[in-house]
């Protein structure tokens, strides 16, 4: 699993892809003459945020071009690179939809089915999703994957509307309409998600767990939490760790590292798989063990997801 923010090496490779891809010469030029396009519409006078029908739009490859690189003249776009199957996409895509019918035109959502359009997830390299893509003037801007805490999105946005008011005239206009992205004050998120992009996962667990403390139903933060935990789990796996635990089936440490590795990868299945053989020939605290660990795997996806529901049945098969 990786940070969540898009470092400048990313950025820059992200750019190079984009660049190409699409026919950006034209693009160009048009971005550095006086834009003259209507500005965003108003938010309705009662003050409720607009149809998400106009700030939510879904991209092929077919559309891609003038849907997002072109749009991207006039507006912030955030591609969101999503899969019907993929658990943590059905978590953070109702919140990137609702934060853009907010923003009153700032920005648009622009939803790429990675299934259908292979080749965009492919533009821009991602290695796993949900993965989002901040473009700004025909050109990626910065990127993070994974779903992260609302507040960790809404600062992010807050952060690249900041950044690219001068350059893109739709983000001025919607904010003179009342649009935009509020960041929201909380120091107990704010203080686990700097721990949380410096990587000190011990600090920002132990951040997480203080709100669950007061507010145990607080869902943001117990998707915080679970998220926090696998990724410490998965960059301390480290690359070898399939090959440690397939050479040595009887590390229990090395099967339980190994399927971190594989559910980053997005290979759920063989990770889940690796954890129910493990439940099958062991018992006593090590069944246990396993157990637990594969019930925190099953977390970070949508417990309607066929694959969860599959292993599920199998971990019951195999536990009685």
């Amino acid at each position: 699993m990786t940070h969540p923010r898009g470092s400048a090496s990313k950025t820059a490779a992200l750019s190079a892809a984009l660049s190409g891809a699409v026919d950006l010469s034209a693009l160009k030029a048009r971005a550095e003459a006086p834009q003259k396009q209507p500005p965003a519409p108003p938010r309705p006078a009662d003050g409720a945020a607009p149809a998400a029908g106009g700030a939510v739009i879904d991209v092929t490859e077919a559309t891609f071009q003038t849907e997002v690189v072109e749009r991207s003249l006039q507006q912030l776009v955030v591609v969101d690179l999503w899969a019907e199957w993929c658990g943590p996409c059905k978590q953070l895509s109702p919140v990137l939809e609702r934060l853009a019918a907010e923003s009153g035109g700032a920005w648009v959502l622009a939803k790429v089915d990675v299934d259908a359009n292979p080749r965009i997830a492919q533009l821009f390299g991602a290695q796993s999703i949900p993965t989002v893509i901040a473009i700004g003037g025909g050109q990626p801007v910065d990127a993070f994957s994974g779903a992260l805490p609302e507040p960790e999105i809404r600062k992010w946005l807050s952060s690249l509307l900041d950044a690219l008011r001068d350059r893109l005239p739709g983000i001025k206009a919607a904010e003179q309409n009342g649009g935009g992205v509020e960041v929201p004050e909380d120091p107990r998120f704010t203080e686990a998600e700097e721990a949380f992009e410096r990587g000190d996962f011990a600090a920002a667990q132990a951040a997480y767990e203080r709100i669950l403390d007061v507010e145990p139903a607080n869902e943001e933060a117990k998707t915080a939490l679970a998220q926090v935990k696998f990724t410490a789990r998965a960059e301390a796996a480290g690359p070898d760790a399939i090959a440690k635990a397939d050479a040595d089936p009887a590390d229990l440490d090395a099967q339980l590292a190994a399927a971190d590795l594989e559910v980053a990868g997005q290979q759920p299945e063989a990770g889940f798989a690796r954890l129910i053989a493990v439940v099958r020939r062991t018992a006593g605290d090590d069944r246990n063990k396993v157990r637990e660990h594969l019930v925190a795997l099953f977390e970070l996806f949508d417990s309607a997801d066929e694959r969860v529901m599959k292993a599920r049945r199998d971990l019951a098969s195999a536990l009685y």
